[in-house]
């Protein structure tokens, strides 16, 4: 069988002026032509060729001796080449871009831009990019917690959190209690794994651990204290939603955090508010 999107081993089974036919095995009526200018020199009939095959400008499958930079369901970090009506098209390594569609991209790219995207075959059965990773993914990761890793950002929600990928290749998620400051697709960070759980999925952080990351947002909590004229209207036993809302810290960072300012006068708490002293 020859499979779309796939590299493979076929065998030549005729040559023609613009070409050879390459198929499984010699008496296979399913073929597929390398173009002329593709085949390598002394090829003949018989041999057996390492190709891609992938559909030309005609929607015909096409085989080529060239290494595309993804293959069907995995996932690569690409360059957007071009941004038309019907999408983006990107540099796969191959003479013909590869479409991204605007309904696969989780935010709108821009030429030049390198997105983290996996390969599918679409409804017409064409090869097509997403952004959409998360099922591309692999959940068998080599870490344990406390390894520092990098990731990139491919999606947020606002139910979750962060949706990273280690290493372009490892699901991971920064959750929302944990996703501090302002994150969009493509952004590369330095995490800590603060979680491997059974199925392979890691939780990730891009803060310090508690005891390094206390004074940084202690500064952070005093200036928005500052922001509010100096009267925070609410006390370290607001709700976390309020917190998150106000701060993106979780409630334990912020009761640490206003710990601190305490402990160094900085602050008072009176009558459900923090005052600045």
């Amino acid at each position: 069988m020859i499979s779309l999107g796939m590299q493979q081993a076929l065998t030549v089974v005729k040559t023609v002026d613009f070409g050879v036919y390459l198929a499984e095995n010699a008496g296979d009526g399913e073929r597929v032509l390398l173009p002329q200018k593709q085949v390598p020199p002394g090829t003949k009939e018989g041999d057996r060729l390492e190709v891609f095959i992938y559909k030309d400008s005609r929607d015909r499958l096409i085989a080529t001796v060239r290494e595309p930079l993804i293959t069907l369901g995995k996932t690569a970090v690409l360059k957007v080449k071009q941004v038309t009506k019907i999408g983006a098209f990107l540099d796969w390594g191959l003479e013909k871009d590869l479409l991204l569609p605007y309904h696969e991209q989780t935010e709108r790219v821009r030429e030049g831009q390198e997105c983290l995207v996996a390969l599918y075959v679409d409804k017409s059965s064409r090869l097509c990019a997403t952004m959409k990773v998360y099922h591309y993914l692999s959940q068998k990761p080599p870490y344990v917690v406390g390894d520092q890793v990098k990731g990139r950002v491919y999606e947020t929600s606002g139910n979750f959190g962060v949706f990273v990928a280690v290493d372009d290749k490892y699901s991971a998620l920064i959750p929302l209690r944990e996703a501090q400051g302002t994150y969009r697709p493509g952004m590369i960070l330095d995490l800590r794994v603060t979680e491997v759980k059974e199925d392979g999925k890691m939780n990730v952080t891009n803060r310090r651990k508690a005891y390094l990351q206390m004074d940084e947002d202690a500064e952070m909590v005093l200036g928005v204290i500052q922001e509010f004229a100096g009267v925070l209207p609410f006390d370290d036993k607001a709700s976390p939603q309020v917190i998150q809302r106000e701060f993106g810290l979780s409630k334990n960072a912020f009761k640490r955090a206003v710990g601190r300012l305490l402990k160094e006068g900085k602050v008072e708490i009176r009558d459900g508010r923090i005052y600045e002293k």
